[in-house]
C-alpha cells in the first residue's frame, strides 16, 4: 500500500487513461477525489472503487474555472482531507486547432473549407491552450496550498511526445503540451525548498476516445496517420493504460522522494527514435 492514507486529486479521471491511474492510486490506499465535466462517470467510476473497499470522492468541476476548483477544493478538505498528491490529467485537442495538412502546399487546388493554417479557429486554439496549459496550472494554484509545510506531497503533470518536436496537424495541442513540460520545470524549482516534487509524465500513443478515429478505422485497421505513428515506435505497438501506473506510482510516492523536475516518458520508444 504505496499511498496509505494519502490524499489524491485526479484531474480528467473518469477518461481512459485517467480511470485506470485512478483506480491503481487507489488500490494503493490512497483516497482519491475523482475531477471531471462529468458527474455521472465519476460517480460510476467512485462506486467500482469502494466496491473493492477503496475510498473515492466524485465532483463535477471546469478545469478552467477557478471558482469551481475552489469549491471541489472544499469539499476534498471537509470529506478526505488535506490533498498530498495532485494528478494533472485533464486535456485534449480540438477540431479548430487542427490543420488538415502536414505540409503546407500552395500549388494544389483545395475546397473552400480545407482547414490549413491560416484558417485556424482562434476559439479552438484558445480552448486547446486553455484546457492543457490553464486546465493545469489553476488546479496546482488551489490545491499545492495544502502540500505547503507538509511531506511526502507531490504534483504529476501530464505532457506529451508532441512537446519536445511537435507532432504535425496539431500546432495547438504540441504548443501547449511544451508549455506543460516548462510550467513542470518551473514549479519544480518554485517548490523544491518545500519538498513538494513536481514531476511529468509523457505518454506516447494510446488509444482513446479522442484520438481512436484518427488513428483507426472502423474495422479496427490502422488509419495512414495510425500507420505512420507505429513505424516511428520501435516497440510496433500503442500502448496500454496499465503501462503508465508503475510510473505514476514511483512519482507519487516516498520511493522518489530526490525526483523532482523530470519528464519521464512512456511510450515504447518514440522519442529515442530519429527514424532512421
Amino acid at each position: 500500500m504505496l499511498l496509505q492514507n494519502k490524499v489524491a486529486v485526479i484531474t480528467g479521471g473518469t477518461g481512459v487513461l485517467g480511470s485506470a491511474l485512478t483506480k491503481a492510486i487507489a488500490a494503493e490506499g490512497a483516497k482519491v477525489a475523482i475531477l471531471g465535466r462529468s458527474l455521472e462517470k465519476g460517480e460510476k467510476l467512485a462506486a467500482e472503487i469502494k466496491a473493492t473497499g477503496g475510498t473515492a470522492l466524485a465532483l463535477s468541476v471546469d478545469v478552467c474555472d477557478k471558482a469551481t476548483i475552489e469549491a471541489a477544493h472544499k469539499t476534498i478538505n471537509e470529506k478526505l482531507g488535506l490533498v498530498d498528491i495532485l494528478l494533472n490529467g485533464a486535456g485534449g485537442n480540438h477540431p479548430d486547432g487542427v490543420t488538415k495538412d502536414e505540409f503546407y502546399d500552395n500549388t494544389t487546388p483545395k475546397d473552400d473549407d480545407f482547414q490549413d493554417f491560416f484558417k485556424l479557429g482562434l476559439g479552438g486554439v484558445e480552448h486547446v491552450y486553455n484546457l492543457n496549459y490553464m486546465g493545469t496550472f489553476i488546479p496546482t494554484q488551489v490545491f499545492a496550498k495544502d502540500m505547503v509545510g507538509r511531506k511526502e506531497c507531490s504534483v504529476l503533470n501530464i505532457s506529451s511526445v508532441s512537446a519536445g518536436l511537435p507532432l504535425t496537424k496539431v500546432p495547438a495541442y504540441s504548443a501547449a503540451k511544451a508549455a506543460i513540460s516548462n510550467f513542470t520545470h518551473w514549479l519544480a524549482v518554485y517548490f523544491a525548498k518545500e519538498g513538494i516534487r513536481v514531476n511529468a509524465l509523457v505518454p506516447g500513443f494510446f488509444l482513446t476516445e479522442q484520438n481512436r478515429t484518427l488513428l483507426t478505422n472502423e474495422d479496427g485497421s490502422l488509419t495512414s496517420r495510425g500507420e505512420k505513428i507505429l513505424s516511428q515506435t520501435p516497440m510496433g505497438h500503442f500502448g496500454e493504460p496499465e503501462d503508465l501506473v508503475s510510473t505514476v506510482l514511483w512519482l507519487c510516492n516516498p520511493a522518489s522522494k530526490f525526483v523532482t523536475g523530470i519528464t519521464v516518458p512512456v511510450d515504447g520508444g518514440f522519442t529515442a527514435f530519429n527514424g532512421v
